[in-house]
């Protein structure tokens, strides 16, 4: 409060004309410090009360503002909720607690029964618990209950797209080409035993190193198959990735609209290969992989800009902006996950690069 009374003075005297000082005179400057300090007496002590209370309502509503929607960080470690649950020495429960031993109990060298669908069941459920969180959290994003009620910024300068919530939800859990061509190659590698026999295991937690070098692999065969899609020939563009380019500007819920050819060849195809690749996951870290991969996969078809987009791009962590660079252009940023793989391919193009002609400044 003292700051602004000093500020009102000098803004005061800044306005106040120049002349010259008398001898015995008072100069200017101290004239009119003069009459502002007795005019800022004059004020009563409700009003004096009322604008300390002011500049402290906006000191405090600048702090919410800033910190509010950094909250939405938590749905994070809330994709990996159902396995950290289940194994966590902090969690009250744990899997062997709650299921028969006889109901994932497996011997993964032996061809004589078929695998225990425990596993699957809790691995698609993983996925749906982290859907739920990250739906959830783009609602409180989307119509500004992390913002104090301001709009967040769209990643492009035409705005977002105009659409009810509950047709995006709809339209995003009932693409064939999503959820379901998911559900079943998992149901056909997990029963048909085509997985390593590590992925069989509930022995242990969450593997985090693997976790990441399945990201990281998965995302970097995804590139090359995105890159492949784009220039085998136009006739397989166009039956395979073509639909999903039809949004240009594409929503969250856009996600995993587009065809069947196009989930094989850039999601399904990776993730055999990943897991082959990676063989020591145990089922923990097989969920955590695929449920963080399908909701991050989500989240970078965001319209809006992410509270952590400016932390993950020094990163090189993909964001809503960098993917949106390709839904716009087609040409760049192949990447989804990590834009490593751009950078290396000299396919990257910073959003920034856009700024005022398609997309808002720093997206």
């Amino acid at each position: 409060f003292s700051h602004s009374l000093t500020l009102t003075k000098r803004a005061a005297v800044a306005t106040l004309p120049a002349s010259a000082e008398g001898e015995g005179r008072m100069s200017p400057t101290s004239v009119s410090e003069v009459s502002v300090e007795r005019s800022i007496g004059a004020m009563t002590s409700h009003e004096k009360e009322a604008a300390i209370k002011e500049s402290s309502d906006k000191n405090t509503s600048n702090i919410v503002s800033s910190v509010l929607p950094w909250i939405g960080v938590v749905v994070w470690p809330l994709m990996t909720a159902l396995p950290l649950i289940l194994t966590s020495s902090l969690s009250p429960i744990s899997y062997d607690s709650v299921f028969p031993a006889a109901w994932y109990e497996y011997d993964a060298t032996s061809r004589d029964e078929w695998p225990k669908p425990l596993g699957l069941s809790l691995g698609i459920i993983a996925v749906a618990i982290g859907q739920v969180f990250v739906i959830f959290y783009f609602f409180l994003h989307k119509y500004g209950y992390l913002s104090c009620g301001a709009e967040p910024t769209s990643i492009q300068t035409k705005g977002s797209p105009d659409y009810e919530f509950t047709e995006g939800i709809a339209t995003h859990l009932a693409q064939p080409e999503g959820f379901f061509l998911l559900a079943t190659y998992l149901s056909v590698t997990w029963m048909f035993h085509l997985m390593p026999n590590s992925y069989y295991s509930f022995q242990g937690g969450i593997q985090w190193k693997e976790v990441a070098l399945c990201l990281i692999l998965q995302d970097g065969i995804q590139y090359v198959m995105h890159r492949l899609e784009h220039v085998v020939s136009p006739a397989f563009y166009q039956m395979s990735h073509k639909p999903h380019h039809r949004f240009t500007n594409p929503r969250m819920f856009d996600a995993f609209n587009g065809s069947p050819t196009d989930t094989i060849c850039m999601i399904l195809i990776p993730l055999y290969i990943t897991a082959n690749l990676v063989r020591t996951c145990n089922v923990w870290t097989y969920m955590a992989f695929g449920s963080t991969y399908a909701n991050w996969l989500t989240l970078i078809h965001s319209e809006y800009v992410l509270p952590w987009d400016c932390i993950f791009r020094k990163f090189g962590l993909g964001t809503p902006g960098d993917h949106h660079v390709h839904h716009k252009f087609f040409k760049f940023n192949y990447g989804h996950l990590f834009m490593w793989w751009d950078q290396l391919g000299g396919t990257y193009r910073d959003p920034n690069e856009f700024s005022n002609k398609a997309f808002h400044e720093n997206v």
